[in-house]
């Protein structure tokens, strides 16, 4: 586990992963994973100039079930897995939403949906680079004077979506020690601001020239959040609900803001602590999130974003999707050398020979993802509840990123569409 807050944001987890650089290592280390794994390779050109997607292979819903039935390895205390698109459709749940009544998991309980807050944040810059009001080549500095150091080169809007800003690790510098899930409770009520959070980056030079390499940053889509705040004059919480949640209808999606609760059904997350008992952090002041991870959602609601978002004309123009589409060239790569995997918005992996398009989400108790193919044949949301934040959470990640990938088996399986409690 990561010893502070600061550091966490800095650092790209493998927990936050379904995709990317995290899991690449681990294949090349030669870690137990399906076989099949493999990153997507940097492409200069919007994936609308490479050849059409191959047919998704029909729907293994044996696999479904039991890559979210395993709720030991790692420890979990539910999951659910809505499986959609034009390939076929599937939702299934395992475990209880709330230990303490023993409920079920229904298909409208809330969770926090934690990094998938970025897309949300991306989709409203670009409707306002599609609107003339943000140019993305512009430097954020120019819309948001003296908020950063004066020693930082310009930073351009579309490097903060892309992660590939350069900005320095955050400085650690008088922030509560949290190297234990006590500890991470004990400050659970911590209060932060956006200018809070952007003072805790140190002065100096960027760690690299922008848009010569990419590294995932949770602070990018902090400054992200603040230019649509700068542009629209409106929280940018408020902005995102009057340009994609009530347009598409999502009534179960909203940024809790300095509310630590969930209201209404809601599944509950948990952390294990140093004794094995498990403590209620379902409670969590998500301002040390803010605009890169504070939003609470549904299987349900994420679906229909990303089916609105992905359809060229519903939420963005084409011409501006496409850049959601597009990653850096091939002389931009990660930090530790891997291909480049985050366009404006999104992460881009292949898996099973399946490309996939979207992004993972944590928080404490949660870990979640919303991911398609770009021509919406498969689409992917899950939700699950680790008691551990580490390592071992990729277990359940591979287990269900094989399992809507992989060909069905030739045996019999339940039809494709049911909705199934895995236990």
């Amino acid at each position: 586990m990561t010893s502070t807050f600061l550091s966490r944001r800095a650092l790209v987890g493998t927990t936050q992963a379904l995709v990317g650089a995290a899991l690449t290592a681990a294949l090349l280390a030669g870690a137990t994973a399906p076989a099949a794994f493999a990153a997507t390779q940097p492409s200069k050109t919007s994936s609308a100039a490479r050849p059409a997607t191959p047919a998704v292979p029909p729907l293994d819903t044996a696999a479904l079930r039991a890559a979210i039935s395993d709720l030991a390895h790692p420890q979990a205390t539910a999951a659910q897995l809505r499986v959609s698109g034009t390939a076929g459709q599937w939702y299934g749940t395992a475990g209880v939403a709330d230990i303490r009544t023993g409920a079920p998991v229904r298909a409208d309980d809330t969770f926090r949906a934690g990094s998938i807050t970025k897309v949300f944040v991306a989709t409203a810059v670009l409707q306002l680079s599609a609107e003339g009001r943000v140019d993305l080549d512009k430097p954020v500095q120019d819309y948001l004077p003296g908020l950063l150091p004066k020693s930082y080169a310009p930073i351009k809007v579309s490097q903060l979506l892309n992660h590939t800003s350069g900005l320095p690790n955050e400085s650690d510098a008088g922030i509560p020690q949290r190297d234990t899930p006590e500890q991470i409770l004990e400050h659970r009520y911590d209060r932060w601001t956006p200018k809070k959070i952007v003072a805790t980056l140190p002065d100096g030079p960027v760690k690299f020239t922008p848009g010569t390499k990419q590294e995932y940053r949770g602070m990018n889509y902090v400054l992200a959040a603040m230019l649509i705040e700068k542009v629209t004059g409106k929280p940018y919480a408020k902005a995102i609900g009057e340009r994609v949640l009530r347009p598409l209808g999502l009534r179960h999606t909203s940024f809790p803001g300095n509310d630590p609760k969930i209201h209404g059904p809601h599944v509950h997350g948990y952390l294990a602590m140093a004794d094995g008992t498990l403590k209620d952090a379902t409670d969590f002041d998500q301002s040390e999130a803010w605009g890169e991870g504070e939003l609470i959602s549904t299987t349900g609601d994420l679906d229909r974003f990303v089916t609105a978002l992905f359809t060229p004309g519903r939420l963005l123009p084409k011409a501006t999707l496409d850049k959601m589409f597009t990653l850096p060239g091939a002389d931009v790569r990660m930090v530790d050398g891997s291909p480049a995997s985050y366009s404006m918005g999104l992460q881009s992996v292949t898996v099973n020979g399946v490309t996939l398009w979207g992004k993972t989400g944590e928080r404490y108790g949660y870990n979640s993802a919303v991911v398609a193919t770009r021509d919406l044949q498969r689409k992917v949301v899950y939700s699950w509840n680790p008691t551990h934040r580490d390592k071992s959470q990729m277990g359940m990640v591979l287990r269900i990123a094989s399992a809507v990938t992989k060909p069905a088996s030739p045996s019999p399986s339940p039809s494709a569409g049911q909705a199934v409690n895995a236990g």
